[in-house]
C-alpha cells in the first residue's frame, strides 16, 4: 500500500512537470521573429515621427503601445490606465554666438555646437556668464572607498569644472584601479555634471575623448541641438550647474597647449590619486537663450497578474522615446530609432506575448514597462521606480534591452555589466541550451550598464539585466559581428540613418527573446529571488530596501 501511494506520487509529479513543461514550450513557440519584424518596421516607421516627448509623435507611440498591451491580454499597470505621467521640463538652448576663452591674454573663439556642446538646465530664458574661472579638477570624481578625491585642492564655487571622460583605470589598464578598463559610475557623465553641482560648480564642462566617451563627438553635438528634458521640480535645482556640457577633444588640445599642457600627459598624470586639480588662468564668457515647456511625458505600462502573489513582480523594459525631427543628415530629418529602441519594444512585446499564453500564470505578476525619456538620462524609468505601482521591495528582478542589432542568430549572449547578479547564471543554464555561450561586453569601458534602463532599478537594489547576443555570428563569426557593431556605431546610432530595412535579420532577437522569456518565467514562479553577486557595489541597496 505505502509503495502504491509512492508510486502513485511520483507520476501525479511527473504529470504536472510534463504538463508545466510543454505550458512553457507552448508559450515560447509564440514568439514570433516575423511579428518582431511587423512591429519593429512599424515602430520605426516616419509615421511616429521620430518618438520623441512632448509631440504628436509620443501620442501616437503611446496610444500604439497601449493598444498592443491590451491585444495581448496586459491590464492597465496604473489604476486603470497604460499611461503614467511623468512631469519634466523641456529646456531648448540656442547659444547666441560663440563662446570667449581668455587663456592668459589669448582669445579663442569657439563655436557652438562643433567646438563645444553646452546646454543650460537653468529654467529661465536667459543664462549669460562673463569672465567665469575655469578650474581644472581631474577625472572630477569624489570616491571615499577608492581613496580619491579630485576637489581635494580646488575651490570651483561659482567657477567652471573642467574634467576629463570615464574614470582613470581606463587608461592606465591598472585593474586595482577603480576597476581597469571597465567604466565605474563615477565615468558616467551625469555623476561628473552631479558632483560638480554638490561642490558648488556654477558650470561644467567634460573633455570629450571617443574611446572613453564610447562615441564621437557628434553624439554631443546632436544632442546639445535637441530639445533637452529635466524631471519638473517647482524651483531650480541645487543638482544641476547653471550650463553643462562638453569640449571638442580638438578643441581642448589647443586650450591646454595655449597653456602649456599636453591633454594626454596630463590625463596620464591625473590618473594618480595625489595629483592636484590647478586654476586654469582661463576665464569664460557666453549668453545662453532658452526657450521653455512644462508638460508631462508618459511611461506606458500592462501587468499580467500572478497567481499566487500578484503583489510581487517582475520587470521588462524597453524605451519607447528617441529624437524626433531634427537636423538634416543626407536629406532625411526624422531620427526613426529603429534599433534604439524599435527592436527592443518587439522584443519585450513578444515575452509579453508569451507570458500571456500561459495555461497557467505564474505566481508573482509580470510587468512590462516602456519608458519615456531614456535617452535624456534615464527620466522616465527614473520616476517609475519612485512611483511604481508594486512596491519596490517586491519587484524580483528587472529585465531590459536596448540596441538590440537585427543581424540573425548568435552564438553568444553577451552581458552588459557582467559579474552583478544570480541572473547572470540562470541565463546561462538558458544559452546552454539554446547551444550558446555568456558572453561579458567587450568594451566595458562604454560604461553601458549605466545607459538605459536597467540601471534606475539597480540603483533601487533590484537584481537587473540587460543582455543580448552581440557578439559572435553563428554564420558568419566574431569579426563580421564586430564590424556589424561598429559600422551601427558610426553610421546609424542616433542618426536619421536608424531606419527600418527589408535586409534586417531578426531570429537572433526572437532566440534572445526566448532566453529571457525562460528566465524570466523561472523567477516569476520561484519562491526564492535573485539576488545581487557579493562584489556588487548594488548588494548592500537589496538588504536596505527590504
Amino acid at each position: 500500500m505505502k509503495r502504491e501511494l509512492t508510486v502513485a506520487i511520483v507520476f501525479i509529479s511527473i504529470l504536472f512537470s510534463c504538463t508545466g513543461n510543454r505550458d512553457l514550450n507552448n508559450a515560447l513557440e509564440t514568439i514570433s521573429a516575423n511579428n518582431i519584424r511587423k512591429t519593429t518596421r512599424e515602430i520605426g516607421s516616419d509615421s511616429f515621427m521620430g518618438r520623441a516627448p512632448f509631440t504628436k509623435g509620443e501620442e501616437l507611440t503611446v496610444r500604439y503601445l497601449s493598444n498592443a498591451l491590451a491585444n495581448i491580454g496586459f491590464e492597465p499597470a496604473f489604476d486603470g490606465s497604460y499611461c503614467q505621467e511623468v512631469p519634466m521640463l523641456r529646456i531648448t538652448s540656442r547659444t547666441e554666438g560663440s563662446v570667449r576663452l581668455n587663456a592668459s591674454g589669448k582669445v579663442l573663439k569657439l563655436t557652438c555646437p562643433d567646438d563645444i556642446a553646452i546646454v543650460s538646465p537653468e529654467p529661465c530664458e536667459t543664462t549669460e556668464i562673463k569672465e567665469m574661472p575655469l578650474v581644472f579638477c581631474g577625472f572630477g570624481i569624489v570616491a571615499p572607498e577608492y581613496h580619491w578625491d579630485d576637489y581635494k585642492s580646488v575651490d570651483v564655487k561659482g567657477k567652471c569644472a573642467v574634467v576629463l571622460v570615464n574614470d582613470p583605470g581606463l587608461y592606465t589598464g591598472d585593474t586595482a584601479l577603480f576597476k581597469g578598463k571597465t567604466m565605474t559610475y563615477y565615468g558616467r557623465w551625469t555623476y561628473k555634471f552631479e558632483e560638480a553641482a554638490r561642490h558648488g560648480a556654477s558650470a561644467i564642462l567634460i573633455v570629450h575623448e571617443t574611446v572613453g566617451a564610447g562615441y564621437d563627438f557628434s553624439i554631443q553635438r546632436n544632442s546639445s541641438v535637441t530639445p533637452k528634458l529635466y524631471m519638473q521640480s517647482g524651483e531650480k535645482s541645487a543638482s544641476q550647474c547653471k550650463i553643462t556640457g562638453w569640449i571638442n577633444d580638438k578643441t581642448a588640445h589647443i586650450l591646454f597647449e595655449d597653456l602649456g599642457y599636453n591633454i594626454d600627459t596630463l590625463r596620464m598624470a591625473a590618473c594618480n590619486r595625489e595629483f592636484k586639480g590647478f586654476d586654469m588662468s582661463t576665464d569664460m564668457s557666453l549668453r545662453i537663450i532658452n526657450s521653455l515647456r512644462s508638460d508631462k511625458s508618459m511611461n506606458v505600462a500592462g501587468i499580467l497578474r500572478g497567481s499566487k502573489k500578484p503583489d510581487e513582480a517582475i520587470i521588462i523594459t524597453a524605451h519607447w522615446d528617441h529624437f524626433g525631427i531634427g537636423e538634416k543628415v543626407d536629406g532625411d530629418s526624422i531620427y526613426n530609432g529603429t534599433v534604439d529602441n524599435g527592436t527592443s519594444i518587439a522584443w519585450a512585446l513578444e515575452i509579453g506575448k508569451a507570458f500571456s499564453s500561459l495555461q497557467t500564470r505564474p505566481d508573482r505578476s509580470v510587468i512590462i514597462l516602456f519608458p519615456t525619456a531614456e535617452e535624456e538620462g534615464l527620466l522616465g524609468s527614473t520616476f517609475f521606480t519612485e512611483h511604481s505601482p508594486i512596491e519596490k521591495n517586491k519587484i524580483a528582478a528587472c529585465f531590459n534591452n536596448d540596441l538590440m542589432l537585427p543581424i540573425g542568430r548568435m552564438r553568444d549572449i553577451m552581458i552588459t555589466g557582467y559579474g552583478q547578479s544570480d541572473l547572470e547564471d540562470m541565463l546561462a543554464s538558458v544559452a546552454k541550451k539554446q547551444g550558446r555561450y555568456i558572453e561579458p561586453d567587450p568594451t566595458p569601458e562604454t560604461g553601458m550598464y549605466f545607459r538605459s534602463d536597467h540601471f534606475p532599478f539597480a540603483k533601487a537594489g533590484i537584481p537587473a539585466i540587460y543582455a543580448r547576443g552581440n557578439c559572435d555570428s553563428r554564420e558568419h563569426g566574431k569579426e563580421w559581428a564586430a564590424e556589424k557593431v561598429k559600422q551601427y556605431l558610426q553610421k546609424y546610432y542616433h542618426k536619421p540613418a536608424d531606419n527600418y530595412y527589408p535586409e534586417m535579420n531578426f531570429e537572433g532577437i526572437r532566440e534572445d527573446a526566448c532566453a529571457i522569456f525562460e528566465v524570466a518565467y523561472e523567477v516569476a514562479d520561484n519562491t526564492t529571488l535573485p539576488a545581487w553577486k557579493p562584489g556588487s557595489e548594488f548588494a548592500k541597496l537589496r538588504s536596505l530596501s527590504k
